[in-house]
C-alpha cells in the first residue's frame, strides 16, 4: 500500500519529458500540423531512446502539455517538469527532437522559434552545440 502513495501522479518519465518538449513546439503557435504529429509519432516509434516506452502514456503527457499551456505560469512550470525529471545527458536529445518537430512542415514559425530560444536557455545549452543541432535539423527537412 505504501508503493502506491509513492506514486500518486505518476511521475513524469524521461520519455514523457521528450514527448512534452515535443508536443509543446507543436502546440506552440497554436496550430498543430500533421507533419509535426507524424514527426512526433515516427520518433517515439523509430529511436532508441523510446524502446522501452509505453505509448499509451502519449496521450496522457500531451493533455498535461495542453492543461499547462492554459495556465499563465503553464510555461514555467512544463519546463519546471522537465528539469525534474529529465536526465542531463538527454538535453541535447530533447533540443534536437524539438528541433525536428518545428522543421518537419518545411517552415518555423515566430512563437516556435521563441520556444526553440527557451528550451535552449533553460536546458543551458551550448550555442556552438545547439547551432550545430539546428543545422542538422534544417538539412534533414530542407525541400528540394
Amino acid at each position: 500500500m505504501s508503493t502506491e502513495d509513492d506514486t500518486p501522479n505518476h511521475p513524469m518519465t524521461p520519455q514523457d519529458c521528450l514527448v512534452a518538449l515535443m508536443v509543446a513546439i507543436s502546440a506552440s503557435d497554436e496550430n498543430i500540423r500533421t507533419a509535426e504529429l507524424v514527426k512526433i509519432q515516427s520518433a517515439v516509434n523509430n529511436l532508441p531512446v523510446f524502446a522501452e516506452y509505453d505509448i499509451d502514456r502519449m496521450n496522457q503527457t500531451s493533455q498535461m502539455v495542453f492543461d499547462l499551456f492554459e495556465q499563465e505560469d503553464g510555461l514555467d512550470a512544463l519546463f519546471g517538469l522537465i528539469r525534474d525529471n529529465l536526465p542531463e545527458r538527454l538535453f541535447e536529445t530533447a533540443y534536437a527532437l524539438a528541433c525536428d518537430v518545428a522543421a518537419a512542415d518545411g517552415q518555423l514559425y515566430e512563437p516556435e522559434l521563441r520556444l526553440l530560444e527557451e528550451i535552449r536557455y533553460e536546458l543551458d545549452l551550448d550555442r556552438l552545440h545547439a547551432a550545430a543541432i539546428e543545422r542538422g535539423a534544417r538539412a534533414r527537412h530542407v525541400r528540394a
